[in-house]
Formats: C-alpha cells, structure tokens, sequence
C-alpha cells in the first residue's frame, strides 16, 4: 500500500510486504513456547537434514527480535544443507536468511540471496517455491524504490502462480501488483488489480484483507478523481481494519480518507483522521507514518491559517526527523555489522570445506600408497607356505582396489566435462568399464597366473630328487 511502503522507507520497509511474504511471525507468549520447543528439539537431533529443518525454523521464528541470531542460525542451517545435498533445505535457509538480512534493511545482500534461491528453483519443479521466490524478489526491489523491476518480477510470480492454480498466493500478488502500480501512479492499473484482490479477499471471507484492499481502491478512486467511491471505500476498510486490529494498515487508512477529505475541503474532518493516524502510528511505534502524518498536518494548519498548530507541527515534524535520521545512522550500522557477520561465517565455511578437502585428499595418498604396498605383500606371501587360494584372492583384491581407485581419480572430473549430466557420466562410465573390465580380467589372470607358477615352481624347485 503507498503509505505503508512510505513508512517501510524510513524503517524496515513495508510492513505489509514483509508480513506477507517474508513470513515474520508476530511474537507472542505462543510464539516464545515455539522457539524454546524448537530450540530444545535442536539440541538433541542428531540427523543431519532435520537439523536444518529445524535450524531454519528457528532462525525464521527468531527473527522478529532477535535478527542476529537468526542470521547465524540461518546461514549455518545454507551451509550444512550444501555440505549433505538437503535441496529443500538450502533452499528453504537461503530464503530465511534473505529475509532476516532484509528486516535489517540489508537489501544488496538479501537480493543476491533470492536471486540464488532463484537459481537453484529454477532446476526444482516445485512451483509455490518458485513463485514465492520470484515475490520476494519484487518485494527487495520495492524496499529499493525499483518498482519497475518490482513489478517484472510481480508478474513473473503472477504468471506461474496462475499457471499452477496457487491459491494461497493468489491475493498476495495481486495485492502487491495493485500496489506497484498505485506506487507508479499508474492509478487504471492499480485500481483493476486492487479490485481483484478485493474479490479475491471477499471468498477467502476474511476481514483484514478485505479492509486492506478497500484502502487500496480508496487510494486508486482518490487519485482517479472519484471521490464518493474513494469515501465509501476507505470508510468501509477503516471498520474493517478496527475490527481487525490492524493498525498499520489502519494508520495508512486513515490518513487517506484525511487526503481525500483535504481535497473536499472538509478540514475538520481531514484534520480529525490525520490525528487519529499519528495518535496510532505514535502508539505502535511507526516512526516513519508518524512523520508523514505530521507532516500532512503542518500543511493542513498552514492551508486553515492555523499558525500556531502550524508551528508546533514544523516543530514536531522536526523532532521526528531527527529520529528517523538516527535511527537510519543505526540502521547503516547494522548492514555493516551484518555484512562482517555473514563474512565471518563465510570464511569459517571455507576454512572447514578446506579442511575436509586436504583430509580427503590425505586419504587419497594413502589409499594411494596402500595399492602397491598391498601388492608387493601378495608378491611376498607368494614366496612363503601360504595356500594358493589365499594368495589368488589377495591378487584379485589388490587389481579390484586399483580399478576401484581408478574409477574414484576419474569421477570428478567425468562429472566437470559433462556439468553433471547423468545421461551423459553414465555413457562415459559404460565406456571407461568397457575399457577397464576386459584389462581388469587379463591383468588378474596374468597377476594369478604368475604367482601361481611361482608358486609351483617354488616347490619344484625344493623337491628333493629322487
């Protein structure tokens, strides 16, 4: 919504958006008995995927008050679902993380999160995961200003979510697009689509989402000039959203029927619901719809010639400046502390796939020096009174380990010539196993065959004569 997002600028950027598809929680006594259940059940599991279940679901429930904590949780949750190839679950921790980062207001790097979970989607075929991420790519690039790119991305969402007849999405999108194009002042647009988030709201028969589309249509019937369609919808939406408790969207209601008053010169009635907004926008902690409603009333008292109620309005639009000044000098502070955060994790992820890499490679030197340490054994038992079906099993164990070992060198890089293509590793490893078992054969019953004659001729040779 226009007003919502205005205050989102200032402060975490759009309520409304992030609510709705960044899925934070409203924390409560409920919500603190969840975490502690989550919390507990962490510290026992000891399987690795649920542990990134529960790590994600901790770090998302978590985030609402404690955003640090959550991006540990959640950037620890992406890397061991990288380390055991828990799909779901990267993807699930990637999305997590980006929205935690852009509570903290740390956009660039929320963006280039989604775009990932964007890329590994796109290889799933999981089409609510791919919507999803596609809405909350618009939505970092509203928190952005880039409504242009907000709305490609909007209809891309749309465009899938349609396609898979996606229910639960469906008023979600239609709302945000609403509200792009209301945000470009494209007002034809944003009224069809708020319009249909409307019909979409009445079927779900729910009360906030009605409300919220109605400010949406106030918004859209304001700026296209039909005022008495304006009026009926914002007031409408007002009971609705009281009787919701949604004070947020109640705030932005209010101070858009006080607009649409303004413009028919009904100022009591403008400067009674610009005061209710920042009363509630006050109350809640809306600094930035605080503000914006102070400032609609320095206007309005300049325009009735209130010069007083003017100037304690300058004052106090002042005052809130300042804060939102501050608060964004914190907020900067805190993208910069999240940045060193994510790097540090970054480079511990690093040092521990290192770690596993020299270890990996350590035992490939040691399986390395193990072949031919196994087959100059069998040579030497050959030598000595040992039956000859244990000498023919050691030789064909050590030829199986060097084939085996083969196959493992080879592996890695079939996988990097073909970028993982099954069907293309396996026409490769036909080919390597049509090469590499009829050599196996020959060389076993060559090595076979040595050792045995050996063997025999050994005892020939001790036979006493007779």
């Amino acid at each position: 919504m226009a007003s919502r997002l205005h205050y989102i600028k200032s402060e975490c950027r759009n309520p409304l958006l992030l609510f709705l598809f960044l899925v934070i929680p409203v924390l409560g006594f409920s919500q603190k008995s969840k975490i502690d259940s989550l919390r507990s059940l962490l510290a026992t599991e000891k399987t690795d995927s649920n542990r990134v279940k529960l790590m994600w679901q901790l770090a998302r429930d978590i985030g609402i008050y404690n955003p640090d904590t959550a991006q540990v949780l959640s950037q620890q949750a992406l890397y061991l679902a990288r380390n055991i190839g828990y799909l779901e679950g990267e993807s699930r921790s990637l999305g997590v993380l980006a929205n935690t980062l852009s509570k903290i207001g740390n956009y660039p790097r929320a963006l280039e999160l989604n775009i990932q979970k964007l890329k590994l989607e796109e290889k799933r075929n999981v089409p609510r995961n791919f919507a999803s991420v596609l809405m909350n790519i618009g939505v970092v690039y509203v928190l952005q200003d880039e409504y242009r790119k907000a709305l490609e991305y909007y209809s891309k969402a749309d465009s899938v979510i349609q396609l898979h007849n996606i229910d639960d999405l469906k008023y979600y999108i239609t709302l945000n697009i609403g509200d792009v194009y209301n945000r470009l002042n494209i007002s034809d647009s944003a009224f069809t689509f708020f319009n249909k988030s409307l019909e979409l709201a009445r079927k779900l028969d729910d009360g906030d989402l009605i409300g919220t589309s109605m400010t949406g249509l106030g918004h859209s019937y304001l700026k296209l000039g039909s005022y008495q369609q304006s009026l009926i919808n914002y007031q409408t939406g007002i009971g609705l959203l009281k009787a919701a408790n949604d004070d947020e969207i109640l705030c932005e209601a209010a101070l858009g029927i006080a607009n649409l008053y303004e413009h028919l010169n009904n100022y009591d009635s403008a400067g009674y619901y610009a005061t209710m907004s920042l009363a509630i926008a006050k109350q809640d902690g809306f600094l930035s719809k605080e503000l914006e409603a102070a400032e609609f009333l320095t206007e309005h008292y300049k325009k009735i010639k209130s010069i007083d109620s003017a100037f304690i309005y300058v004052s106090y639009v002042r005052g809130l400046n300042d804060s939102v000044n501050s608060k964004s000098k914190i907020r900067e502070s805190q993208v910069i502390s999240s940045n060193e955060q994510y790097r540090q994790l970054e480079m511990e992820e690093i040092r521990r796939r290192e770690k596993a890499e020299r270890f990996q490679q350590l035992q490939m030197l040691l399986i390395a020096i193990f072949i031919p340490g196994f087959f100059l054994l069998t040579l030497l038992l050959s030598r000595i009174n040992v039956p000859i079906k244990f000498i023919r099993l050691l030789g064909v164990i050590s030829l199986l380990f060097l084939f085996e070992y083969l196959t493992l060198l080879l592996h890695p890089t079939v996988a990097k010539l073909t970028h993982h293509t099954p069907v293309y590793e396996i026409l490769i490893f036909v080919v390597i196993a049509a090469i590499l078992i009829p050599m196996h054969h020959r060389l076993e019953h060559w090595l076979i065959h040595k050792l045995t004659h050996h063997r025999h001729g050994h005892k020939v040779k001790t036979t006493p004569t007779q």
